[in-house]
């Protein structure tokens, strides 16, 4: 049975005890639900889905039942009988799927209603987006005479369709164009009625509909050829809507232009790269004016009322649908504070329900609209609360262990989820919060409107349950969100719990916890209260565990009946070693071992094992303290990229720990802490030519002078960071043709340099982040740093004055250079405040 059992919508099988059980995966990946706009679900969907969760339970009740009695084969009529239920039903479903699919195919896809002119726009909606305004006015009034494409980008929502009406109705462009024309696209297109609505539009005479595709096309062609035209195309969802008629809107060298908005980033990089214009949530100024022009007109707001209105605007989160639609109940509502109060309160849920659920109608296009094997990601993002910063590795891990991933030839899950991570982004349905030190997305967020439709719909699916005070006495949700501890009632369907609260349950409560979910893949409890290991080990059925242990947990030799863990994360409540049991080495399925502080005691691998286990899918081992990579681990963990290790004190004296480190060829970071370890310890290392983030964190090692040489030879080294350890001959003289590709820099507590001696720009081409703490003996800067074109930025921490000199000379010469100005920051260890120079 496949993984992607989770999906909402039809999920796709590809494997079963019948032939029968295969419905099309095409029609299924393309079925948008005639109850897509209902407040109910549909029971297609429904059906499939109850189905294939029943054949789930039945499977891994049957698995998890073997395990608990130690046997490999039980006899279980009940388990048969079930099964062939489930079966039976799944035959049925088929026959329904196959009779849908091929009505669909006899009928024309639906046609959405097109806009052939703008609405009046009112003067106030353009607030805010008037720097934007201008810039895509400067682009259609240019005098560049090639026919120009202009994307408008954003979430829906945030103005686009208001910023294009409002420069379809413009004096200059109206002055400056022969003829413009509207249409909407929408995720239905036709072909046809777009282009016979365009040459409406345009000529004013209407066509006939005997004309094929092409004939209408070269009419309109003809028609625009020897004219300057702006067409505006509103709201489009493929780059196949654009292919299919692009080739009839000439390009006479006459400064002709096409707009078009769209909810997908990636879309707008196909249309034309180089020419997008990114919607951005409005700031707090442009915010407050939006609201208070749509409430007020032209009169000023009530002192008594601005703090109240200032707070309903900054839960808005900068959305211009949101503040609207507030605005305009407001402008009809009591001006008291009482009332507003009221509305205050209750924002969400009244923007949601305004205007007929306007709001929410716009908002729910991107989700009806998206594949179905991003529907399920997107409803996950819902069970975190609100504003929270979602760590995107932890996201991704969650969507593996959820099945949410449709398995492609030749990719690992973890990729597969940075693509349909990437895409969420894309089409503006997830925003980024935060990027690492080279560039890539650490966390995200979901703007509040998103996330209450992320709610609604996962209510409407049954996707998952949110529990606050007052739990029910039983659950059926196959996911559970806890916002409380003490938890009573049946679990024993649910296969996912968050917990969201820090409070203490009883001992009680988690053996009870443990008893009733014999089914649980997902817990994530890192933020709760701590968990006895011996007691979550139980959960023989777990895919992904992420919790924080008790002082006093043991790992038991039991661990390797949890025959589908992915992912093991804990969180100690203090610092202390935690000894893992040789069984480990069992989990062929784990993916991902991370300890929160590096004492987890990793043992090496049994040699005299006869059932030797490859882990083929471990990816990630974090927290390790003192592990000997000899030829036997080598052989196990074959495929980690990242490793994060710590060597303590003199146990490890006289043994090359890392002797087999090379043998990573996949390793893409590497974090390693090493304390009074031999001179030559590091020196006898050979790093694998594959590491892009690294690490090195030396006590009493060598010297720095000799390590950094091996280092720089690393080809696609873009990260280093450089703790403790001492320059012995006081300087560093970096080598050419090395550090090619570093982009992020840090160096923090080396002692002992006192000259950094760059020849060339060249020998850093491509570094971008430079951070030096506590170098307190450096003289300067190399001034070569500030030639490189790539620099964005310099950090000092608790460096010297001199230091600190060097670096605002550096931006000054690189303004006077580029033109552009550097971000120089000086954190200051009295205050731990930045100083901006």
């Amino acid at each position: 049975m496949a993984e992607g059992m989770a999906v909402v919508g039809p999920p796709a099988w590809t494997t079963g005890p019948s032939d029968t059980m295969k419905p099309n995966p095409e029609f299924l990946d393309s079925y948008i639900s005639p109850f897509a706009d209902s407040h109910e679900a549909d029971p297609l969907e429904r059906r499939i889905a109850d189905a294939v969760y029943a054949a789930e339970d039945v499977i891994e009740s049957h698995i998890v039942d073997q395990i608990h009695s130690g046997s490999t084969i039980i006899a279980d009529h009940d388990f048969y009988h079930n099964l062939q239920k489930v079966i039976e039903e799944m035959d049925l479903i088929n026959k329904e799927v196959k009779s849908i699919a091929v009505e669909a195919q006899t009928k024309q896809k639906p046609v959405a209603a097109l806009s052939a002119s703008s609405p009046t726009v009112k003067e106030n909606v353009i607030v805010g987006s008037n720097e934007v305004f201008l810039d895509v006015l400067d682009k259609l009034t240019s005098d560049q005479l090639n026919r120009q494409i202009i994307p408008i980008t954003g979430m829906g929502g945030i103005g686009k369709t208001t910023l294009a009406m409002n420069l379809f109705e413009n004096a200059l462009v109206k002055e400056r164009f022969d003829i413009r024309a509207w249409t909407t696209i929408s995720q239905t297109y036709n072909v046809r009625e777009t282009l016979r609505e365009v040459l409406f539009r345009t000529s004013g005479r209407d066509s006939s509909s005997d004309l094929s595709n092409n004939e209408l096309g070269q009419k309109l062609y003809q028609f625009l050829f020897s004219r300057r035209y702006l067409v505006i195309m509103d709201d489009m969802w493929s780059i196949e809507a654009w292919e299919k008629i692009k080739n009839f809107f000439p390009d006479n060298q006459n400064g002709s232009r096409i707009i078009v908005t769209t909810r997908l980033s990636d879309l707008s990089s196909q249309l034309n790269e180089s020419c997008i214009v990114a919607m951005k949530f409005l700031d707090e100024a442009c915010s407050w004016d939006l609201f208070r022009k749509t409430v007020f007109g032209k009169e000023s707001c009530p002192t008594e009322l601005e703090k109240i209105g200032k707070n309903i605007v900054a839960n808005c989160k900068g959305l211009p649908l949101s503040i609207a639609t507030i605005g305009g109940l407001l402008a009809k509502s009591e001006r008291t504070k009482e009332s507003w109060e009221r509305i205050e309160q209750n924002l969400n849920s009244i923007v949601i329900k305004s205007n007929d659920g306007f709001c929410l109608k716009i908002l729910r296009m991107s989700y009806i609209y998206l594949p179905n094997y991003l529907k399920p990601c997107f409803l996950y993002m819902g069970v975190f609360k609100e504003d929270y910063r979602i760590r995107v590795s932890m996201l991704e891990k969650l969507w593996v262990s959820e099945g949410f991933l449709k398995p492609r030839s030749g990719k690992c899950l973890e990729t597969l989820a940075q693509e349909y991570f990437k895409e969420l982004v894309d089409r503006n349905l997830v925003l980024v919060d935060g990027l690492g030190s080279i560039g890539n997305v650490k966390h995200c967020k979901i703007h509040d409107l998103l996330r209450d439709l992320c709610l609604k719909e996962a209510e409407k699916e049954r996707f998952y349950h949110v529990i606050g005070d007052d739990p029910p006495a039983s659950i059926s949700e196959r996911r559970v969100v806890l916002k409380t501890a003490g938890l009573l009632g049946s679990l024993s369907y649910t296969h996912s719990i968050i917990c969201e609260y820090a409070e203490t349950a009883s001992e009680d409560e988690k053996v009870l916890w443990s008893r009733d979910l014999r089914l649980l893949r997902t817990f994530m409890a890192c933020y709760s209260e701590s968990y006895f290991l011996e007691n979550v080990f139980e959960l023989v059925n777990s895919r992904y565990l992420n919790i924080t242990v008790h002082d006093e947990s043991r790992f038991s030799s039991s661990i390797d009946l949890l025959w589908n863990l992915q992912t093991l994360i804990i969180y100690p409540s203090f610092r202390n070693d935690l000894h893992v049991p040789n069984e480990i080495w069992k989990l062929h399925q784990l993916r991902h071992l991370e300890f929160a502080v590096d004492e987890l005691i990793l043992p090496n691998p049994p040699c005299d094992d006869s059932d030797i286990v490859i882990m083929e899918n471990l990816q990630t081992l974090k927290g390790v303290a003192n592990l000997l990579l000899n030829e036997e681990v080598a052989k196990r963990i074959p495929n980690v990229k990242k490793l994060h290790l710590k060597y303590t004190s003199d146990q490890m004296e006289g043994e090359n720990c890392l002797s087999y480190l090379q043998c990573f060829s996949k390793l893409e970071n590497l974090s390693c802490c090493t304390f009074r370890q031999s001179v030559d310890f590091l020196l006898r290392i050979n790093f694998p030519n594959s590491i892009k983030k690294l690490v090195v964190q030396v006590h009493y090692g060598p010297k720095l002078e000799d390590i950094l040489p091996k280092i720089g030879s690393l080809p696609l080294l873009e990260k280093l960071v450089l703790r403790h350890g001492v320059f012995r001959t006081s300087k560093w003289e970096t080598i050419e043709g090395q550090f090619q590709n570093l982009k992020f820099l840090w160096l923090s507590f080396c002692e002992g340099l006192v000259n950094w001696i760059v020849s060339y720009s060249s020998h850093f081409p491509l570094l971008e982040k430079l951070i030096l703490s506590y170098i307190s003996e450096l003289e300067e800067i190399p001034s070569e740093v500030g030639e490189i074109a790539t620099l964005k930025s310099i950090s000092l921490y608790d460096c010297s004055e001199a230091v600190v000199e060097s670096a605002k000379k550096i931006v000054e010469e690189r303004e006077d250079l580029y033109g552009e100005q550097l971000d120089l920051r000086v954190y200051m260890e009295s205050n731990y405040t930045f100083d901006f120079v």
